[in-house]
């Protein structure tokens, strides 16, 4: 059965259990008042007939005027005398009712009731019965007996239990219709998002719910569309996530299978017969350097995955940048100087920073070793300004450049703006992924600005120590 099928029954069985209550209510209360009115009728007109027979004389005519006061009034009497004998009955029907004789204990009680009609009906009983005491009057009757059924007290109930039967059918009626209603009106947007969830669940995550309802269940369509929006954005990231960890790989392999091949072959050359020992020692040299870019390879991995998984990546200490940089020029400047660049540094204010040495040192490095691999001739200078809040630590330099397309990606893991030049100069493709993700655990970001033919920059600010 489906939902809004339940909540229609649901409401038709217990509004129509309402309406049937309170209208048996109704008629048992009407009822009841009806009988307590009759009652009071009853007595009243029984206190009448005993005055009126009080009044009749004990000629020949009494039994008649008894007879026609029964068919005036309409009540059901029976006569007896002094001795509680019973003298006459109207109608005729009554003899099965009423008592051939009164004992002597009704008797006493009809007598110590004195005027006032003694009622010895009960609620189960069809009639209302009571009866009179005559003392002292001229005729021979001294006790009557009064009987009325008590349905001609219940005959204006009739009417007033069809009205009540009417408007309980319109209200049942009325209640069927408006349950349905009101049913389909609750289930709908049940319905709505069930099917909306169904469909979210099979990933169908454009799909949008539109409840217009200020209610809850309003609010649980605004839910599940922020959760399908929510979801979609995570997929979209998963997504990319699982392109570049699949990227990843296929250049982790492509990258250590270049050295590799060029070292087999490196051993291969100089394991051949009559080699020239010159011949011998540049395969060797080879074989070394291949070996480096491997290690370096690794080392740049080792820190990615440290940025990644380990808490205490770096160490900060307060430190004089100035003198890494220095230092840095003193490892560089050989290589430089093989291809006429001028290495220089520009200090404006206070160089003393809170940061890992040792990992900005390995930033300088990379930036530097890079300037220098893509700069034919020229300079590279690294400035260091003092701000408030902060060192700006830039490296410059004059040499080929940066499109446009490529700098959105410049720090994705081995990604090469030109990968056969970059693997000929000995990269790893992980260099500015490093330095990225050093300068993030700093909390600080690094931007590049370049122009092809003229030159890059790359720039990112450090702390200052506290007191100074």
């Amino acid at each position: 059965m489906r939902i809004h099928a339940k909540l229609a029954w649901s409401y038709n069985i217990l509004l129509i259990i309402g309406v049937i209550t309170i209208s048996s209510y109704a008629i048992l209360s009407i009822r009841s008042f009806l009988l307590k009115e009759g009652v009071t009728q009853f007595q009243n007109d029984a206190y009448s007939i005993q005055l009126a027979v009080s009044n009749f004389s004990g000629d020949d005519t009494f039994f008649e005027k008894v007879k026609a006061e029964a068919a005036f009034s309409g009540y059901e009497l029976a006569v007896y005398n002094e001795d509680g004998f019973l003298m006459a009955i109207f109608p005729d029907t009554l003899i099965y009712e009423a008592s051939a004789l009164l004992d002597t204990e009704t008797r006493t009680q009809i007598r110590n009731s004195a005027h006032i009609p003694l009622l010895v009906s009960d609620k189960n009983s069809e009639k209302l019965v009571a009866y009179v005491n005559l003392p002292g009057t001229e005729n021979p009757a001294r006790y009557i007996r009064i009987s009325q059924f008590k349905k001609k007290y219940y005959a204006a109930i009739a009417s007033i239990r069809h009205i009540i039967y009417m408007g309980m059918a319109f209200s049942i009626g009325a209640v069927l219709i408006f349950s349905f209603i009101f049913a389909r009106y609750m289930a709908y947007p049940i319905l709505q998002l069930n099917e909306a969830a169904l469909d979210i669940a099979a990933g169908n995550l454009d799909r949008e719910i539109n409840v217009n309802r200020k209610d809850e269940f309003g609010t649980l369509a605004t839910s599940l569309n922020k959760m399908a929006s929510k979801l979609k954005s995570d997929n979209i990231k998963l997504k990319t996530l699982n392109e570049k960890q699949n990227q990843f790989f296929a250049d982790i392999t492509h990258e250590v299978r270049n050295p590799l091949h060029a070292i087999s072959g490196a051993l291969e050359m100089m394991d051949l017969q009559n080699l020239n020992p010159d011949k011998k020692k540049q395969y060797m040299i080879v074989a070394q350097r291949q070996i480096l870019r491997v290690v370096r390879l690794f080392e740049d991995i080792k820190s990615l995955q440290r940025y990644d998984f380990d808490e205490s990546f770096i160490s900060k200490k307060v430190f004089n940048l100035a003198r890494v940089i220095e230092e840095n020029f003193g490892v560089n400047e050989p290589f430089a100087q093989q291809k006429n660049i001028n290495l220089g540094m520009e200090q404006t204010g206070s160089s003393i920073v809170y940061a890992d040495p040792d990992k900005i040192e390995q930033v300088l490095d990379n930036l530097i070793t890079n300037a220098i691999k893509y700069t034919n001739k020229g300079y590279i200078r690294v400035a260091c300004v003092e701000e408030e809040d902060g060192v700006v630590v830039s490296v410059t330099d004059s040499g080929i450049g940066i499109s446009d397309e490529h700098l959105n990606r410049l720090f994705d893991r081995f990604y090469r703006t030109d990968k056969a030049r970059s693997r000929d100069k000995g990269g790893t493709g992980l260099g500015l992924a490093v330095v990225k993700s050093i300068l993030s655990a700093h909390n600080t970001t690094i931007d590049v600005t370049s122009v092809q033919g003229k030159g890059t920059t790359f720039s990112f600010k450090l702390d200052k120590p506290e007191s100074a």
